[in-house]
């Protein structure tokens, strides 16, 4: 049966481009790897964040690390938009409940993982029974998502060492350490006076590499991510202005200066194709599995994984994914967002096909709570795998997405 499938969708799968309607292909299986949604900050009040300003931080109704109310309310939302979007390219039915065996959802066994998958079901399936499926034991993490050293060997670290200390001196932070060093007032913070070191910029970055860890790093890296991911939490969790970051970042520009510090954060410490390909590779194998060494005809027609920034941008990097842009967004790996793989027939030659998109809140969907629908979509685009060159319309043939895989793993 063939289905006017991308016709419907354009105005949702592509920004500022018109494409012809192509009635031939049909939408078969999809696999999505998200992040959890809004969570208050790691780091809480304690620790980094009061030892790097003489300022006291806004308090927060949630647990650190824990998936806030808001954060529900937005991945409800993601699942709505998700719902109405599987329905029109007629990979869930029109009305009731999917079928048991054609929607699995696997989720890192954290509350903030597993609450964002319950509320994405919640959004996605309103009074279905579908089952989250985790780990028994909650709070320790999941070996599929784990994105920890595997190898023990001397030669290893020493590679994954020198690799990721050239990631981070190819980053030019400078400027992003001086913009968050005004807004912390550091000179004035408790390390500064206890440790003496009151320049964020010349401090020493330490990276480790350890094995049965995730790669890590000490120094202002640290210190910069920390703070920087409390501000954006502050910021999309609807706090006042003059609460996020006491005031204090009043541009975008701001904002892009002190995102590269998140995000250099996660290319030194995860993307480096060393480490990326050792602490992805359960996750690789996963959806290698499910897409396809182990598909079959009743395979599901949606696997939904919940994981972590770590798990994407590690991910994105062992794929070898082509660099990408996120409009309306700071970060590269953003809260809640998705990396959706879509199994596409094309009947008239009767072959697969693959496209990938990235599928995210815009930073004023997040910060506004805005409900996600048909007309008024989440953010999508359109990735690239360097192995599996696309068409116009952002399709490569599922053949060398399968060559690709096979060379990864």
């Amino acid at each position: 049966m063939r289905r006017k499938t991308l016709l419907f969708c354009l105005p949702l799968l592509f920004t500022g481009s018109v494409l012809a309607e192509n009635l031939d292909y049909q939408l078969e299986q999809v696999l999505v790897m998200s992040r959890h949604n809004l969570r208050a900050p790691l780091a809480n009040n304690g620790g980094v964040l009061v030892q790097s300003t003489p300022q006291t931080w806004p308090q927060w109704d949630t647990p650190g690390g824990y998936l806030t109310t808001k954060g529900g309310v937005l991945e409800v939302y993601m699942g709505h938009y998700f719902n109405a979007w599987l329905k029109q390219v007629g990979v869930l039915p029109a009305e009731g409940c999917p079928a048991n065996e054609s929607v699995y959802i696997y989720a890192n066994s954290l509350q903030r993982t597993v609450a964002t998958a319950q509320f994405f079901s919640n959004g996605a399936f309103p009074g279905c029974d579908i089952s989250i499926h985790h780990q028994n034991k909650m709070g320790e993490m999941d070996p599929t998502f784990n994105p920890i050293i595997t190898d023990s060997s001397d030669a290893f670290n020493q590679q994954a060492l020198s690799a990721m200390n050239t990631t981070l001196a190819s980053l030019k932070l400078d400027a992003s350490y001086k913009q968050l060093a005004q807004i912390i007032d550091y000179p004035n913070s408790p390390a500064c006076k206890v440790d003496m070191q009151c320049d964020l910029a010349s401090g020493l970055n330490q990276m480790s590499a350890i094995p049965g860890k995730e790669p890590g790093v000490s120094g202002p890296l640290r210190v910069g991510n920390s703070l920087v991911d409390a501000f954006m939490l502050q910021y999309y969790e609807g706090f006042p202005m003059k609460d996020v970051a006491w005031g204090k970042i009043m541009t975008p520009y701001q904002w892009q200066q002190l995102a590269k510090l998140k995000d250099g954060y996660q290319d030194s410490l995860f993307t480096s194709p060393v480490v990326a390909q050792n602490v992805a590779k359960p996750l690789l194998t996963y959806i290698n599995s499910a897409l396809i060494s182990e598909r079959k005809a009743n395979s599901p027609k949606l696997t939904l994984l919940v994981g972590h920034d770590s798990n994407i941008a590690s991910l994105l990097s062992a794929m070898k994914f082509k660099p990408y842009h996120l409009p309306h967004q700071y970060e590269k790996t953003p809260i809640g967002g998705k990396l959706v793989f879509q199994r596409w027939h094309d009947n008239r030659v009767d072959r697969d096909l693959l496209k990938i998109e990235y599928v995210y809140q815009s930073i004023e969907q997040l910060r506004n709570a805005i409900p996600l629908t048909l007309n008024h979509p989440p953010q999508r685009v359109i990735m690239v795998l360097e192995g599996c060159p696309v068409n116009e319309e952002g399709f490569c043939a599922w053949s060398d997405f399968e060559k690709t895989m096979k060379d990864i793993l």
